[in-house]
């Protein structure tokens, strides 16, 4: 946004009172940054005077899995790269190993996903999809639940209807807002298949006292520099599978078999974490729960002075407790908005009594207030278009057979979270009055 476009919007009547001298934020105001604390300088220096031998490594590997409560806790580099383990192992443990290198010295490499079908989260990251893709996969998007914004249960049971020998699913809570991970936990072991769990934004949020991460075969954290807790890179492969753990540990440290030298007889990655990573994390991973209640607290103000008819906060799912990660809204006022999206660029038009999530976007940016759309769901890429989608009408491409001129969806519920949705700054460190003014803000996008 230029400076000449955010002093128009700055200058509109509805946003006077908010700044004096059509002023706006000096220092801006985060979705969400890290927040440092003074043990991680305590573990980094450990790091240092240990040589890197990476102690620190195990130490949070230790920490992690007592907390999560799962038996084996693998460091990596980033949650994506905890993803592609995941995937990786689970494939190979469905179908085998695919990988072979020929006598010519060719690496032949189908992917152990090769023409297998996977059923993952619609509403999320593209790291589910991509690390499909990666081994060779079929990913099958499944819409979401309006009552938590995660994988909906009714819908994959519908998606196994149709794809009654898919053996992979993968879900997540959005936004650190739990799912409804116990039923399907039962739907996949009806149908005799693996649960990889996407705890990268949930680390520390609950089901029924269970923390996230822990109930499916294998479950993901991740340590990003916008996460709750964060070494500015990092991830986590969580599991309770002792030889899915080692193979893990192996696999991301060269795949080097037990020799005085270097000795390789399959394939590996380079992704274990630095043990200055881990430093960071361990330092943050005592302030958890403090992170967590501030998060909250956000939250909290944003349901008591937002929620109601113009607008609704991301829904607390039944029995569960979330880490607050990031405070989203829905504009549900009852005067339809106008707002068009092409693949990069929007327009809307400004409406008294109604705004539109681009609109809000754009009055936050001219106060130097940062958001971000929700996700747009994976079955509206462009990259992913030509994968079917399971909502509660059925899969996307039996549609053409109700209507010739195409089948009119009812239910596509992450298509309309993210055609009405928006992230709200959820930083720790914004103080209170500044979000009373980012609410102010909001508000006056409505008038």
């Amino acid at each position: 946004m230029t400076d000449i476009a955010a002093r128009c919007i700055r200058e509109q009547p509805r946003f006077k009172g908010i700044f004096k001298n059509k002023g706006k934020f000096e220092r801006r105001v985060m979705l969400a940054s890290p927040t440092m604390h003074n043990e991680e300088k305590t573990f980094i220096d450990k790091a240092f005077d240990e040589g890197f031998a990476g102690r620190n490594i195990a130490r949070l590997e230790k920490e992690a899995s007592e907390y999560i409560g799962v038996k084996h806790a693998v460091a990596l580099s980033s949650g994506t790269a905890a993803m592609n383990m995941a995937v990786k192992l689970a494939a190979e443990r469905l179908y085998g190993s695919t990988a072979s290198i020929s006598a010519a010295g060719g690496l032949g490499k189908a992917g152990a996903l090769h023409g297998k079908r996977v059923f993952c989260s619609d509403f999320a990251s593209s790291t589910m999809a991509d690390a499909i893709l990666f081994e060779g996969g079929e990913p099958v998007f499944v819409d979401v639940s309006d009552e938590d914004w995660s994988m909906d249960p009714e819908v994959l049971e519908i998606a196994f209807q149709r794809y009654p020998d898919v053996k992979l699913v993968m879900m997540n809570h959005a936004y650190g807002f739990p799912g409804q991970i116990l039923r399907i936990q039962e739907i996949c072991e009806a149908h005799g298949a693996l649960l990889i769990e996407d705890a990268s934004e949930s680390l520390g949020a609950k089901v029924c006292g269970k923390q996230t991460g822990a109930f499916g075969d294998y479950g993901i954290l991740s340590f990003g520099s916008d996460k709750i807790i964060t070494g500015s890179v990092g991830g986590m492969l969580l599991t309770d599978d002792d030889y899915s753990a080692k193979k893990a540990r192996s696999r991301a440290s060269h795949s080097r078999a037990a020799a005085p030298w270097s000795q390789h007889e399959e394939l590996g990655d380079d992704c274990r974490m630095s043990d200055l990573v881990a430093g960071l994390v361990l330092g943050q991973f005592r302030h958890l729960e403090e992170h967590i209640a501030k998060k909250r607290a956000i939250y909290e103000r944003y349901l008591e002075e937002l929620d109601g008819d113009i607008m609704c906060m991301n829904p607390v799912g039944e029995g569960t407790e979330p880490n607050y990660w990031m405070s989203c809204m829905t504009c549900e006022s009852n005067i339809q908005f106008q707002e068009t999206r092409s693949e990069r660029e929007y327009t809307y038009t400004n409406q008294h009594g109604t705004a539109s999530p681009m609109e809000i976007y754009d009055a936050l940016e001219a106060f130097n207030v940062e958001s971000r759309p929700v996700y747009k769901p994976m079955s509206m890429q462009p990259v992913f278009r030509e994968f079917d989608q399971i909502t509660l009408d059925g899969s996307k491409r039996e549609y053409a057979e109700f209507d010739q001129d195409g089948f009119w969806v009812r239910c596509d519920v992450a298509k309309d979270c993210f055609e009405r949705g928006l992230c709200l700054p959820s930083d720790i460190k914004m103080t209170g009055e500044e979000q009373e003014r980012v609410v102010e803000i909001v508000r006056s996008c409505f008038d």
